[in-house]
């Protein structure tokens, strides 16, 4: 979709980042929405259409992952793309299973946010998610040794590696090249997309 067809809001209790991502969307050619709170989206959101959401995790009055929730409990939630600090994993696994396209770590180049934006919008336009074809997905999976299903069970958890590495007593090292492995063997071009696919395959709880 070319990006004056749909309208960006950016939710993010930070005056300067709002002020920020705004411009920068805006000279890229967007149709930008700020809103200073996850509170006041929410209220506005179910009379809105042909909207993206850009919305960071961590707010004081709702949470990222609340907002999510609770747009998606009155069918109010739109493609959305959530901000995370560095590392933050956790709720960002979290965030994805609320029904996120996309997340990104802070800091982040301009390009990395108006990609995934324009990712998330060609989902205005369809119906159904991606990731159709089951049986690939599940043969990608078939290919990953006991161990490395163990670890991408626990990422999707959205646990960190340290605590990985503990669980099942191995070098925090040896997570970091698992997870190499499992990326380049599942064919995720990025973290959000293993979770995306791993959520699609239901795969959880099996690292301990």
């Amino acid at each position: 979709m070319k990006p004056d067809s749909y309208v960006v809001h950016i939710v993010d209790d930070e005056e300067p980042v709002r002020k920020s991502l705004a411009f920068l969307l805006t000279m890229s050619g967007f149709t930008v929405r700020v809103h200073e709170s996850a509170t006041s989206f929410l209220a506005v959101a179910p009379t809105l259409a042909h909207a993206c959401l850009v919305t960071d995790l961590r707010m004081p009055d709702m949470s990222g992952v609340e907002l999510l929730e609770k747009l998606g409990a009155i069918s109010a939630l739109p493609p959305a793309i959530v901000i995370t600090g560095h590392g933050d994993v956790p709720m960002a696994v979290s965030a994805m299973k609320a029904g996120a396209v996309d997340f990104i770590e802070k800091p982040f180049e301009d390009q990395t946010l108006i990609d995934a934006i324009t990712r998330a919008a060609s989902r205005l336009e369809e119906t159904v998610e991606i990731f159709a074809d089951d049986g690939l997905l599940r043969t990608r999976l078939g290919s990953l040794s006991d161990r490395e299903r163990q670890v991408l069970s626990a990422v999707v958890s959205g646990l960190p590696n340290k605590t990985i590495a503990y669980d099942l007593d191995i070098s925090p090292r040896t997570v970091e090249v698992h997870r190499a492995n499992i990326m380049s063997k599942m064919q995720a071009k990025s973290l959000a997309e293993l979770v995306r696919m791993a959520i699609a395959l239901k795969v959880a709880n099996a690292h301990r």
